[in-house]
């Protein structure tokens, strides 16, 4: 075994580690006619004043 193989083993090792965790991502969605998130909240995150915009059945 050649001197450096200790240190080309841990290089990859850590090259490894650093690709995969920049790899995975968070995808954050603001569809708020989704049906995922309460009529109310979605009201809170837009400032309206009525939350019936944002409920499934009740669209006026």
């Amino acid at each position: 075994m050649s001197k450096y193989t200790k240190y080309i083993a841990i290089g990859l090792l850590i090259l490894f580690l650093v690709t995969s965790l920049f790899s995975c991502g968070v995808v954050y969605t603001r569809n708020n006619s989704s049906g995922k998130i309460p009529p109310g909240q979605a009201k809170k995150m837009t400032g309206s004043k009525s939350a019936k915009y944002y409920a499934p059945g009740h669209n006026k």
